[in-house]
């Protein structure tokens, strides 16, 4: 019972110091964040901080860990069931519940190293005729990621429907001539 409790504890501080830094960083440059403004911030002792992190950033590697983890769980199950994962009205909700991670990744210039499933790449073959097929998923990538900021920078003024809308609607020519 005392480890369940302690456990219970350790993650409630972990996600404080997260917190704390992503609030942070919302209004301050990384290198201008220490270890004591997250711990004043979190309302946690330094020994608390230095207990699960080793430094900053080793805190921003976790949150990274942690937000690849968040992300490849939205499509765990097409994934395991083999459907296509282009579900954008799913990611674009994600995103809008979830704005300040999201802008904090950006910030961050964090890389979320996301595989294009089997399924979307069946879908970019026939669309592309099998070729250039890296290219193609690079420009996606490229595109997508665009988006997303704009939207995060206009403080996800459209709703998670419309974004999906504008995704969906950059192919469809493309889809319709299957």
């Amino acid at each position: 019972m005392v480890n369940q409790k302690n456990n219970h504890a350790k993650k409630g501080s972990i996600i404080a110091i997260e917190k704390a830094f992503v609030r942070l960083l919302q209004y301050q440059e990384i290198k201008e964040i220490s270890v004591t403004k997250i711990c004043q911030e979190a309302h946690v002792n330094r020994s608390t901080f230095y207990a699960n992190f080793i430094d900053v950033f080793d805190l921003v590697d976790k949150l990274q860990e942690r937000m690849m983890s968040e992300f490849t769980e939205l499509y765990e199950y097409e994934v395991n069931e083999k459907y296509n994962s282009n579900d954008f009205l799913k990611l674009f909700r994600h995103i809008s519940a979830n704005r300040i991670l999201y802008k904090t990744y950006f910030k961050l210039n964090l890389n979320l190293k996301v595989n294009i499933v089997e399924d979307d790449s069946d879908l970019a073959k026939k669309l592309f005729n099998s070729e250039y097929l890296d290219y193609h998923s690079e420009f996606f990538r490229s595109g997508i990621t665009a988006i997303i900021r704009k939207w995060l920078n206009n403080d996800c003024d459209l709703s998670p429907a419309t974004m999906s809308h504008i995704i969906a609607s950059e192919y469809q020519s493309k889809i319709t001539h299957l």
